[in-house]
């Protein structure tokens, strides 16, 4: 046996069921679109304040021909990001609608359920809640051209 051989086959694997109970897992989400609108100021009920965007992306590529041979276009998804984080707030305050940005979120999805005064399922609300965790700033608005381009993270 080489040297080689035997470092490869040392290496631990990586998705082994006897991993250290500290692993995590993550959910991730990258977007690459333009803010739909200007970011907004808000404020949670303990007073702190937090930034709420909508990032806007197309559908690409546009869905397949239908049975008459035409193509139905492209559509877009809003994605509501909400940052926490006061030094990346500072700066998402900048930034104005039809941005071009790259953003890096966290997202779970959480579930609120409509019950009757008995208890009865009425329905189920599906909500994505996503965390801003970085954003980049790929082209500005030509509001804000003349300024510089940037990075956030919290």
């Amino acid at each position: 046996m080489n040297r080689v051989s035997g470092l490869l086959r040392a290496a631990p694997r990586a998705f082994a069921p006897s991993a250290s109970a500290r692993a995590y897992s993550v959910s991730k989400l990258t977007l690459l679109g333009h803010l739909a609108s200007d970011p907004e100021v808000r404020t949670t009920k303990n007073e702190k304040e937090y930034i709420a965007y909508t990032v806007a992306t197309t559908n690409y590529p546009p869905p397949p021909p239908g049975p008459d041979g035409t193509r139905p276009e492209s559509t877009s998804s809003f994605h509501k990001i909400f940052s926490f984080s006061d030094g990346a707030n500072n700066y998402i305050k900048t930034l104005r609608k039809g941005a071009l940005v790259y953003v890096e979120a966290n997202f779970e999805l959480r579930e609120t359920r409509e019950t009757t005064e008995n208890g009865e399922i009425l329905g189920v609300q599906r909500q994505v809640f996503c965390r801003h965790e970085t954003l980049r700033v790929i082209k500005h608005s030509k509001k804000t051209e003349g300024e510089s381009s940037g990075e956030s993270s919290e």
